[in-house]
């Protein structure tokens, strides 16, 4: 079987600002901007057999950044989730939402208001992947390369079910925009070849922070998959 490379797209402005996009078509900062260069250069060269994509602005902008003049399909199973209600709110509002609490330990049982179950996004966006990924096989073998650019909370469901992990434990998963993240399907199981890559492990070094009591929030998973070690807590 194929092997996927999973793009999460570049640092947006809600990224930036501490708000959940959602849906909503929020472009790449100038971080994003760098980061979707940075993932062009580790891809050069590489034989990819298709390019796929949420069809949400900030990651047809990434791919078009990285694999300038290449065709894209627009995918809707890689959409990010659908926030409902939540879309557009400041994250550290809705971290003293009761639901926020559930989305940390209990994924599988959350439905956002107005919006899409966590275990709906995750079944469409593997369903997505796992088709593609047929499709790449049955026509260009099962050593073909290909790539898919998506949102923080949908790689990392992609990720938990690679692994065999329950959805309410892919909130250990970190994807940093910009990062490629490689999983190769077999027929007996995937492997996952790559986790949040960005090339280097600056972004493993802590940023510094006011001196404060530690907070709870800390140890939280950001909703949307955050802005990343460079950034400021933000949505996918």
């Amino acid at each position: 079987m194929a092997t996927v490379l999973l793009l999460r797209h570049g640092r947006t402005s809600a990224n930036a600002d501490g708000t959940l996009a959602g849906r909503s078509a929020v472009a790449l900062d100038e971080a994003g901007i760098a980061q979707a260069t940075a993932a062009g250069e580790r891809l050069r060269g590489l034989p990819l057999r298709l390019v796929a994509s949420s069809p949400l602005a900030r990651c047809r902008q990434t791919v078009e950044l990285a694999l300038p003049g290449r065709e894209v399909l627009a995918e809707d199973g890689l959409i990010e989730c659908g926030y409902g209600e939540w879309e557009g709110r400041p994250l550290k509002q809705l971290a003293r939402q009761p639901l926020w609490r559930v989305v940390q330990q209990h994924p599988s049982a959350v439905t956002f208001p107005g919006g899409e179950s966590m275990s709906a996004m995750s079944a469409r966006a593997v369903a997505a992947v796992r088709t593609l990924d047929d499709r790449v096989t049955a026509e260009h073998g099962p050593d073909a390369l290909w790539l898919a650019c998506s949102h923080g909370d949908v790689i990392k469901a992609i990720v938990a079910d690679a692994l065999g992990l329950h959805l309410d434990l892919f909130q250990r998963v970190v994807v940093d925009p910009g990062s490629v993240t490689a999983i190769r399907y077999t027929p007996g199981r995937p492997f996952l070849a790559r986790l949040n890559d960005a090339g280097g492990l600056a972004s493993l070094v802590p940023a510094r922070r006011p001196r404060r009591r530690r907070r709870r929030a800390d140890e939280d998973a950001v909703v949307g998959g955050g802005a990343g070690a460079a950034g400021t807590a933000g949505a996918g």
